[in-house]
Order: C-alpha cells, then sequence, then structure tokens
C-alpha cells in the first residue's frame, strides 16, 4: 500500500484530504520562507564575522598603542591615577543603543556619543602633558573601537542562535513535516480508492442480483399466465370447419 512511512492518524475522508493539502501547502509556503530568512541571515552572519574579525585585529593594534603611551606617561610624570579620580567629574563617553531589523530578527547595535568636557586639562601641566594628551586620544580611540567590537560581537551571538534555529526549523519541515503529510495524503487517496473500487463492486453485484430476480420473476409469470384466448378461438373455427367438411352416412341430400 502507497504511503506506509510515517503518517499521521487521520480517517480517510474527502474532507481530512482537503484539510491534509492546505497543510502541506502551509507547509511548503513556510520551508520556503524560512530558507530565505536562513539565507538573508547567513548572509549578514558573513558580513558580520568579517567586521568582528577586522575590529579585533584593530582593537589588537589600538591597546598596544594605548599600553606604550600608557607607559611613556608613566615615564615622563610618574603615577597619575589619583589626579584623574579627582578631576573626573562626568563621563565622556556614553553608549547609545539602537536596534536594527534583519530579516524579522532584532539586533542590538550600540554607538558612542563622545561628549565635549574640560576633564584632564590640568593633568601632566608641570610635565609629560603631551604624553598625557597622547594616551587620552589613544584611550578615547581605544573605547570606540571596543564599542564597535561589543556591538558586532552580540549581533554576531544573537545570528548565531538564531541561524541554529531556523536551520533545525527548515530541517523539520524538509525531513519530517512535508514528508509525513505527503504519506498521510498517499494512504488517504489509497483509502478512498479502494473505498471507490468496493463501492463499484458493490453496485455491479446488486446490478447483477437484481437482474436475476427480474429474469426470475419473468420466468415465473410466464408458466402461470392461462392459454392465450387467440389459439382457443382458432381451435373452435377449425373444429366448425371439420364438422362442415365430415360426411354423415346417416344423412342423405
Amino acid at each position: 500500500m502507497s504511503g506506509t512511512g510515517p503518517r499521521e492518524n487521520v480517517f480517510a475522508t474527502r474532507m481530512a484530504l482537503t484539510n491534509t493539502k492546505l497543510r502541506l501547502k502551509g507547509a511548503q509556503t513556510g520551508h520556503s520562507l524560512l530558507a530565505k530568512k536562513r539565507d538573508a541571515l547567513t548572509t549578514r552572519f558573513r558580513a558580520i564575522l568579517r567586521k568582528v574579525d577586522d575590529a579585533k585585529r584593530k582593537m589588537g593594534r589600538v591597546m598596544q598603542l594605548a599600553s606604550f603611551s600608557m607607559a611613556e606617561v608613566t615615564y615622563a610624570t610618574g603615577d597619575i591615577s589619583y589626579l584623574v579620580q579627582e578631576q573626573a567629574k562626568q563621563a565622556s563617553f556614553r553608549v547609545k543603543a539602537k536596534q536594527e531589523n534583519v530579516s524579522g530578527v532584532v539586533l542590538p547595535a550600540f554607538e558612542v556619543d563622545r561628549v565635549a568636557g574640560s576633564d584632564f586639562n590640568l593633568t601632566g601641566l608641570g610635565r609629560g602633558g603631551q604624553q598625557v594628551l597622547k594616551a587620552k586620544e589613544v584611550y578615547a580611540k581605544a573605547i570606540e573601537t571596543l564599542v564597535e567590537l561589543a556591538s558586532l560581537q552580540t549581533a554576531f551571538t544573537i545570528l548565531d542562535e538564531v541561524i541554529r534555529a531556523t536551520n533545525r526549523r527548515v530541517n523539520a519541515i524538509e525531513h519530517i513535516v512535508i514528508p509525513r503529510l505527503e504519506n498521510t495524503i498517499k494512504y488517504i487517496m489509497s483509502e478512498l480508492d479502494e473505498m471507490d473500487r468496493e463501492e463499484f463492486f458493490r453496485l455491479k453485484k446488486v446490478q447483477g442480483k437484481k437482474k436475476r430476480d427480474t429474469a426470475a420473476r419473468d420466468a415465473a409469470a410466464l408458466e402461470n399466465e392461462p392459454p392465450n384466448q387467440a389459439n382457443t378461438d382458432y381451435d373452435t373455427e377449425e373444429r366448425a370447419v371439420d364438422l362442415l367438411s365430415s360426411k354423415d352416412e346417416d344423412v342423405i341430400f
């Protein structure tokens, strides 16, 4: 029998066949949409992966420069950590978060908002002022690169999880849902065909039985039918003719 694979337990009716076909059509449409979504997310994932690689390399170079500049400041002015702590009144950098929609997936994006201030203006006034300004700019660049890397890394992690979930859904629909529905449709169609053949055979048997019963009734009616009146009249006339044509020896004409 066709449709012997995994299938749903349904009654083989026309309504069940129609509903299953509609579900199969919906599953195929969903599979197509999810496949397109997976392709779009994969393309964006690869682009972000390249950006993450570039950002990490850039971060390494910037942090290397920041470490050297900090070493120069320490060599020129000594320890300035207490001066920085005293003069830091408010944050010079603020991180703003926004959202980006990629095929229905919301990806967070971070931006650096640098606030112009007068912090650290007096640091290094006696000596090492140039090294302090240089270190300040290098570390500002490092913070911007770090925020950019954090934004890319967050989007990378979210996309990785979403792509895996989408792949699981696509594979489940392609290898489980659609074959199960197709086997169910084949099973229902085979059962309906078998029912049609049984109904046709039953109707033929009923028709043959009616024909045999009709023939038997006609035969019984012919056996029980009285002699025909026309034949009786013909026999009476024949006897009359025989009486006229016969001669009686006692009668003389």
